[in-house]
């Protein structure tokens, strides 16, 4: 196991089939003690795997928030919206069979994001997300990447696969950014500059 940084450069994919990253966190209640607390740890932290297909630098379909299938051919799947961040392993996924990406998309974005109102990175602890190689039908973790906790941001681009040459390569982001929570169109163009 691995843990990438951006310092790391570009990550071959060749020979990787699809390819799922994932997203988890623990609700915390924050500086908050007693009843208020315990009841901030039950209603747990919204935050959101999002994926952005873009051609070129224009987004042009969205995985994620309630966009599960947005190719409509099982080519970029996201698992649904966990709301909480309660439960083991990954919170939430996003799944990409790159055979079946169109081939006019040029590059997906990884963005996590505490995207609804009231929302915030801030009410989240250990966030981290993993690199999954699922060729062959069962997914084998082989990297992680930690994002920084010392953000008042509520956006981090987490990584971007790009098409090279029909091969696919990796590249690691990890940087924050602010996002208005609620406006999709926010967050397509924080995408897009990355």
């Amino acid at each position: 196991m691995i843990t990438l940084t951006k310092e790391d450069g570009p990550a071959d994919l060749d020979g990787v089939t699809h390819l799922s990253l994932g997203v988890s966190w623990d609700p915390t209640a924050g500086s908050s003690g007693g009843m208020l607390g315990k009841l901030r740890r039950k209603s747990g932290t919204d935050l959101d795997l999002i994926a952005v297909a873009l051609q070129g630098q224009d987004p042009v379909r969205l995985a994620g928030l309630d966009s599960l299938d947005p190719m409509g051919n099982g080519s970029l799947v996201h698992s649904g919206d966990n709301q909480t961040g309660h439960g083991d392993g990954d919170d939430e996924t996003v799944t990409v069979e790159f055979a079946r990406i169109p081939p006019h998309i040029t590059s997906i974005v990884f963005i996590a994001a505490a995207f609804k109102k009231g929302s915030s990175f801030q009410k989240a602890r250990n966030i981290s997300f993993k690199v999954y190689d699922a060729t062959g039908g069962s997914s084998q973790q082989v990297a992680d990447i930690w994002p920084s906790l010392l953000t008042q941001d509520n956006g981090c681009a987490v990584a971007k696969v790009v098409r090279v040459d029909g091969t696919w390569k990796l590249t690691v982001i990890n940087t924050t950014g602010k996002i208005k929570q609620g406006d999709e169109h926010a967050l397509m163009r924080f995408a897009t500059s990355k």
